[in-house]
């Protein structure tokens, strides 16, 4: 019970980034480089005082922030900068079926394949994730605003691997925001427009620091609990938290789809949960 408590909680974190992000950048708040360039320095800074807090040090200089910071870079950028022109539904079904497919695949190859029941309840929630994503017959999607998200996906994927052998979640992370922050910063000088109000950068703080922040450390405490196949999947629950928390806070429209696509995925999610 704490495990599915601490996970429920951090896919909840997970989901907050998606509607902050829509949140910020969808009206013009924010420009998607100053967003993650400011979103990781509120979780570096809040994470490094809290290792510091405790007596603890900063592994900066481990071989592992490499591949870390990397990815969590790959992550930063990519999922804010589609955002401004890739639907926020498909969005999330890319993003998060890029992540289960890296992950499974990466099992398979290491001689960890996944279950025939986790299959099949990744198959599952899959479904419902269609369901409640699929876009209409009139949508028109951007073939850019795709292929960050898939970029997205791809190092979220490595981030969410490379926790596996994370010893103090809370270091690690720190180290890996740490190291995060120059590279995001780098889009900045890319960024064919810079521009942020004051509401803003705090939605942008409030992500960096507290979802993305204090929750990627929690996340990086339960994968070893979860395992990379079942962590793949658990996060398919995020797109459909995503969405209903999109229906109370943004008034975006939410139907029958939605009820029947999260019965899919949370039941799918039950299923591969039972496959340890």
């Amino acid at each position: 019970m704490r495990l599915f408590l601490l996970t429920a909680l951090t896919m909840t974190a997970f989901a907050a980034n998606s509607v902050l992000n829509r949140m910020a950048v969808g009206p013009g708040d924010a420009d998607p480089a100053s967003f993650a360039a400011i979103r990781t320095g509120a979780g570096a800074s809040l994470l490094c005082i809290l290792v510091l807090l405790r007596g603890g040090s900063l592994p900066v200089l481990h071989r592992d922030r490499v591949l870390g910071a990397g990815a969590l870079a790959l992550y930063m950028v990519g999922f804010s900068t589609a955002y401004l022109s890739l639907d926020a539904g498909l969005g999330a079904l890319l993003l998060f079926g890029v992540v289960q497919i890296v992950m499974f695949c990466w099992n398979a190859f290491t001689g960890q394949p996944p279950k025939p029941v986790q299959l099949a309840g990744a198959g599952v929630a899959f479904a419902g994730l269609v369901i409640v994503l699929w876009p209409g017959p009139t949508a028109q999607v951007s073939a850019a605003g795709a292929a960050l998200m898939i970029a997205a996906g791809v190092g979220w994927a490595i981030y969410t691997l490379a926790g596996r052998s994370a010893t103090d979640p809370l270091a690690t992370t720190a180290g890996n925001f740490f190291w995060c922050l120059p590279l995001t910063a780098i889009a900045l000088a890319f960024a064919p427009e810079l521009a942020i109000t004051s509401r803003g950068l705090a939605l942008a703080v409030l992500s960096g620091a507290v979802t993305s922040g204090l929750g990627y450390a929690l996340w990086y405490q339960i994968i070893p609990a979860l395992g990379p196949s079942r962590a793949a999947v658990v996060q398919l629950s995020v797109p459909v938290i995503a969405i209903a928390a999109g229906a109370v806070l943004l008034a975006e429209p939410a139907g029958l789809r939605l009820l029947l696509g999260t019965v899919f995925v949370l039941g799918g999610i039950a299923l591969a949960l039972r496959g340890k």
